[in-house]
């Protein structure tokens, strides 16, 4: 069954995900490539399994860093600075799937960067390719005060099982899987292949199984398979749904192969008599173990040592910046915020949560755009073991959260973050914009995605009346269809496209509105306009003007533009819709975060290589 053995470790405790026979593994097939010995197809489905992807530009590479369930330590944090300053552009991205990815870096510094991050116990293996994605988990799990149980200790098993496991990097696409243990779907675990909801029945834990979730083309949340599972056969209904889709999936056609097709071509009731055939399959060979109890017996306590010293807001502000970012794209630090009077006040609102632990809170650090620089990860680390417990999780949302922080240190930990340019306010809100890194690398988009974000996070910091109007809503932008800034779920959710304009090309986005998920099911936006991109601020005011106006008592942005008719949004946005072929300016044909006319170049992508 698995490559790797289970090991029972969580949270703080986690050991090594990595193995370097996969980085030597690594350089012997690109060995065998360079010589002619195996083509350039199987080289590129080898280094996808191996987290290095291309980008639309020649001769760099995208690499992503798989974070399982999106925990991290004081030293994997400083690991991931020193291969963002050696290796790209002084900086890393946080991914809407917990990961790190780092972009522009040259192939020839992939076996090292590998190594580096190696040694910190991190690991690339089946971050990318048609394979079992990183397992992602809520982030408040253990901490939250609404929670069923700490779902923790079940992902980490499942990520072990599945890392390097035979069928693991040989599927049809990939294969996500989404763990919950809140009412709140923080992990988006209903638009996953396998999404996992906590649950109790009869004083024994479990879950509620959902299979088959998905966004791109055909957004579909996923089908409930089980109301309850108990929790020792986790490991075995995973394994026999991803043999049925190794057996079955389609391996032909890349816009149909996701397991949401599968079912949808069996149906239902066909795929559900293949799966229960191939569970007693899996159960005749023996089954798949998972200690249950074990798994239950796991609480995180608070830190039980004694914490670092804090580094002075001198020391920290030098550390920050001590290394340069360089390089093509839009860099950290040129999202430009207000500078407030009321700064820690504003920060404590939105920043700051209670844990159920009493005297402890989690802290969630702002990234603007999901990038954050060398220095800043050497900082964030530092100020981990000082005020937290060590480690910290990386979020969907894109940012980063310490837990364990005692309420008496908080101002002092906030004078820290500011001086390392990591003390922005309303994260989690409308303000706190997701975006995927869209056109600056991605082969496959048609827009910079990144610039829009930038665009509209300094729109909405510079009106906060609308920031403190919405208290749940969000807003999310992806470059192309296959939605890797997960727009189809958000409230208001952007979408790159282009539209001629004579005989030029001009850069918009398609509109959608209504999205979002709960442990019940996902709902997706629906396209209400199509807007060019120098006109997408008015946009946003305009639907939050609807939303003023129309919403009703404690209402959510994204239920009241499930609610409303459509056409009350296409309407209000109308007339920025059209454009008459006179009507463009100069500015209009470039895209936001470029300085040349546009031009739509979509290349052939490698998300199902």
């Amino acid at each position: 069954m698995a490559a790797r053995d289970e090991v029972e470790t969580v949270g703080r405790s986690q050991l090594s995900f990595s193995n370097e026979g996969d980085i030597d593994e690594f350089v012997e097939t690109l060995n065998r490539y360079e010589t002619g010995d195996i083509t350039a197809d199987d080289w590129r489905r080898f280094r996808l399994l191996r987290g290095t992807y291309g980008q639309r530009q020649d001769d760099v590479q995208m690499m992503r860093i798989k974070i399982p369930q999106g925990i991290v330590t004081g030293d994997q944090l400083r690991a991931l600075g020193d291969v963002a300053a050696k290796y790209s552009r002084g900086f890393g991205h946080v991914t809407t799937r917990q990961n790190i990815q780092y972009h522009f870096v040259q192939l020839k510094d992939a076996e090292q960067a590998m190594r580096d991050l190696a040694g910190a116990g991190m690991t690339t293996r089946e971050a990318c390719g048609n394979s079992v994605r990183n397992i992602t988990a809520c982030p408040y799990a253990g901490v939250a005060h609404d929670e069923v149980f700490d779902v923790t200790p079940y992902a980490e098993g499942m990520t072990r099982y599945f890392l390097g496991h035979p069928l693991a990097g040989s599927l049809p696409r990939k294969f996500k899987i989404a763990f919950e243990g809140c009412p709140t779907d923080h992990a988006l675990a209903s638009i996953h292949d396998l999404g996992w909801f906590a649950r109790i029945v009869g004083g024994t834990r479990g879950f509620r199984l959902t299979i088959g979730g998905g966004t791109s083309i055909l957004p579909t949340s996923g089908y409930l398979l089980y109301e309850f599972l108990p929790a020792e056969q986790i490991l075995e209904v995973a394994e026999a749904i991803v043999r049925v889709y190794h057996r079955l999936g389609d391996y032909q056609h890349r816009q149909r192969n996701r397991m949401k097709f599968l079912i949808r071509q069996l149906g239902w009731d066909a795929w559900r008599e293949r799966f229960d055939e191939t569970l007693a399959e899996v159960r005749a060979e023996g089954g798949v173990a998972f200690d249950a109890r074990a798994a239950a017996s796991v609480v995180e306590d608070s830190p039980d040592w004694v914490p670092a010293a804090a580094p002075s807001v001198e020391q920290v502000s030098r550390l920050a910046r001590s290394v340069d970012v360089h390089g093509p794209g839009i860099m950290p630090g040129t999202v430009t915020l207000r500078t407030m009077s009321d700064a820690y006040l504003n920060w404590m609102r939105a920043n700051v949560g209670l844990q159920r632990q009493e005297g402890f809170v989690h802290v969630t650090v702002r990234l603007p755009l999901g990038d954050m620089t060398a220095g800043q990860m050497h900082v964030l680390a530092d100020l981990a073991e000082a005020y937290g417990d060590g480690t910290a999780r990386l979020t969907i949302g894109q940012n980063v959260l310490y837990r364990w922080v005692k309420s008496d240190v908080l101002e002092e930990l906030h004078r820290r973050l500011e001086a390392a340019g990591l003390g922005a306010a309303d994260a989690n809100t409308l303000a706190d914009v997701v975006s995927c890194p869209g056109a600056e690398s991605c082969r496959l988009a048609v827009t910079q995605s990144r610039g829009l974000g930038r665009v509209l996070t300094e729109y909405l910091d510079s009106h906060p009346e609308f920031v403190s109007l919405v208290r749940d809503g969000d807003i999310k932008i992806s470059g192309c269809p296959n939605g890797c800034g997960q727009h189809h779920i958000a409230a208001i959710g952007f979408q790159g496209s282009v539209r001629k304009v004579g005989n030029k090309a001009l850069p918009q986005y398609f509109v959608s509105v209504g999205g979002g998920t709960n442990d019940e099911g996902a709902s997706f936006g629906r396209v209400v306009s199509k807007i060019p991109v120098h006109r997408l601020t008015t946009a946003v005011e305009r639907l939050l003007g609807l939303y003023k106006d129309q919403r009703d008592d404690g209402e959510s942005l994204g239920a009241f533009f499930r609610r409303v008719a459509p056409e009350t949004a296409t309407n209000a946005l109308s007339d920025l819709a059209r454009m008459a072929p006179d009507e463009p300016t100069a500015e209009d044909f470039v895209d936001l975060g470029e300085t040349s006319t546009f031009e739509m170049v979509v290349m052939e992508g490698e998300c199902a290589s």
